[in-house]
């Protein structure tokens, strides 16, 4: 059987719901600074339940997001913070996330690439030395890949190209351009579907099974993305939990994507300890070798 990579889930939904605080427009970022040592237990949970990978909790420190709010100027200071948290969950390698630019699933506001590359290269530079490899996340248009990989080789370590699909039709991105057209970038090492519906993912898998990396796939617990949630400094209140987002029926999905030759799976938001415990139990019944 295969050896499977398992990822850890959604950091930034854990939070909000373990923290229990109202969601920001700084996600998962401000509820790190005011529930100091929280991150590393989720970390620490989702090691336990048999993730191989904790995904650092950096996905959305960046400038822009932080401008504005009270934690302007302290780019620096948080990913020092998410990535001391990090390295205690036990896990066998960290990856670096890199969130978008601006805002999640708005290809729209994405900035062009000489604007683009740099901040990529700046985050990924703060990451390198803490983490075994670098999490291009939910990039959502082709503009963004090319940018986010090119800055991600600042980091100088393995870049795992993660794009976030039509929920209707996985063959797609969010900006609408065709999956294949993001492929094949220079300095990609694993190419994945995330932060989209379970059932859009095998259509992305079949096209990724035509390159000549590793690929596989994390799907959000949403019922949708909303109108509300693509309006500017969004919150994760906007966005409705599945009530079909059990384990189980997770796992189901999941373990179609593997025989599907995926061999990177996890989960991404509304996807907790459980979720991940439950495709652990599963692999492992199966005969495959979590790596």
């Amino acid at each position: 059987m295969s050896e499977i990579t398992l990822l850890d889930g959604g950091m930034g939904q854990e939070l909000v719901h373990r923290a229990g605080d109202r969601p920001t427009p700084l996600w998962s970022t401000q509820v790190m600074i005011e529930h100091p040592g929280l991150v590393a237990r989720i970390h620490r949970d989702f090691t336990a339940a048999g993730a191989t990978v904790a995904t650092a909790n950096t996905y959305a420190i960046h400038h822009d997001r932080l401008a504005g709010t009270p934690v302007e100027g302290r780019f620096a200071d948080l990913h020092a913070m998410a990535l001391a948290e990090a390295r205690e969950s036990g896990a066998k390698r960290i990856a670096g996330a890199i969130g978008p630019l601006i805002a999640s699933y708005r290809p729209d506001l994405h900035p062009a690439a000489e604007v683009a590359v740099p901040l990529y290269e700046e985050v990924a530079r703060k990451l390198a030395s803490q983490c075994d490899l670098i999490l291009c996340e939910t990039v959502a248009s082709v503009l963004h890949a090319r940018s986010v990989v090119q800055g991600a080789k600042a980091a100088g370590l393995p870049i795992w190209l993660a794009l976030t699909v039509d929920d209707r039709d996985g063959s797609k991105l969010r900006s609408g351009e065709p999956v294949a057209d993001a492929l094949g970038l220079d300095g990609v090492s694993a190419v994945l579907a995330n932060c989209s519906a379970p059932e859009a993912i095998p259509a992305a898998l079949a096209v990724f099974a035509a390159g000549n990396v590793p690929f596989g796939g994390y799907a959000n617990g949403f019922t949708h993305i909303s109108d509300g949630f693509l309006e500017d400094k969004p919150t994760v209140d906007a966005l409705t939990r599945r009530h079909d987002f059990t384990p189980e029926l997770y796992a189901d999905q999941v373990m179609g994507w593997v025989d599907a030759g995926a061999t990177i799976v996890g989960g991404c938001c509304e996807v907790g300890p459980l979720h991940i415990a439950e495709i652990a139990a599963r692999l492992k019944a199966a005969g495959h070798q979590i790596v």
